[in-house]
């Protein structure tokens, strides 16, 4: 069954990037009865809140895209935070979903849940199948412990809790801080600040050759909702018990030297572009199989050059410069 537009929907996560483009994408398809709650009015870090939430609210379906994120450097300087506050999330509002009978609820992981080594592109079947990349080891063992979670109260509870895996995410709300942020916003904020301040170079972390697949966020919004409204007969035909999850990716991957030169044009900066080897690639390469969601139905719409040119409007127009 179908969310109908009066069902009660929790966004976990709202103000996030993808969170708020499950918002955006709701609402313009006329659900609005949605429930949000910020940070300061529900920290999903402490059950006794998340419980009492939950039993007044009772929501019928519930987008759980609430996590702490962050890049290669911030996932190496803190990885207590990392790990710890993603799984006290996930366990709070998992179990309270189950215990209020929620009718589905939709978990956002993330492609580093694979192992460092895994062929390309990777398939959901890979996962648990070697070691995880050392830089962000914590935060992946707790995205895994929140697909194995979703799994483990389907198979004992029969609930209809269901997992997303996304490749390397972008667009509107994206975190632009030049040292704790992703590859794609890192990039552009630094080319932008180039041009504005008529630097001849600008200075790439790594080697510039790791491969990496990008997935605008309009179009993540739109694979879960795709999902989250799947009939269950179907989504069990395509999936197994066991390896519940559903990898969302673009399709195709470029090298970091590639996407320097890509967002360089989008940004209009004619200087020199210098790698840094000293800086951490981290894996070598992070392409996903994406074939699971597109005989589902699903496959993306925005182009990757279409969806930087959207992302940078967005930044020039956006607070992040102030920061």
């Amino acid at each position: 069954m179908a969310m109908l537009l009066s069902d009660k929907i929790y966004i976990a996560g709202h103000q996030g990037m993808v969170g708020s483009a499950i918002v955006r994408l709701l609402k313009t398809q006329g659900y609005n009865n949605l429930i949000l709650r910020t940070r300061d009015e529900l920290d999903l870090t402490c059950q006794s809140q998340v419980q009492q939430f939950f039993e007044s609210v009772q929501p019928d379906y519930v987008f759980l895209a609430a996590a702490k994120v962050g890049g290669i450097q911030a996932n190496n300087d803190y990885p207590a935070n990392f790990i710890y506050q993603n799984l006290m999330i996930q366990n709070n509002v998992i179990h309270e979903a189950y215990l209020n009978k929620v009718n589905r609820l939709l978990f956002l992981g993330s492609s580093c849940i694979y192992p460092k080594n895994v062929s390309q592109p990777m398939a959901e079947a890979a996962l648990l199948s070697g070691q995880l990349e050392p830089t962000n080891e914590p935060y992946a063992i707790a995205k895994i412990a929140g697909i194995k979670m979703c799994e483990s109260y389907n198979r004992q509870y029969d609930t209809d809790f269901r997992s997303v895996m996304p490749t390397n995410l972008y667009g509107q709300g994206d975190s632009f801080h030049l040292s704790n942020s992703h590859v794609l916003p890192a990039l552009l904020r630094r080319f932008h600040e180039a041009k504005v301040n008529d630097n001849p170079e600008v200075i790439v972390w790594g080697s510039g050759t790791p491969k990496r697949e990008f997935l605008h966020v309009d179009d993540m919004a739109s694979a879960c909702l795709h999902v989250m409204n799947l009939e269950k007969k179907i989504l069990d035909q395509a999936i197994s018990p066991m390896c519940s999850h559903i990898n969302v990716g673009y399709g195709s991957d470029l090298s970091i030297k590639e996407l320097a030169l890509l967002i360089a044009k989008v940004v209009d900066y004619a200087g020199e572009i210098t790698f840094d080897s000293s800086k951490p690639d981290g894996t070598a390469r992070k392409w996903i199989n994406s074939s699971i969601l597109a005989n589902l139905g699903w496959t993306p719409r925005i182009a990757l050059q279409t969806g930087i040119e959207r992302t940078y409007e967005w930044f020039c127009q956006s607070d992040e410069l102030r920061e």
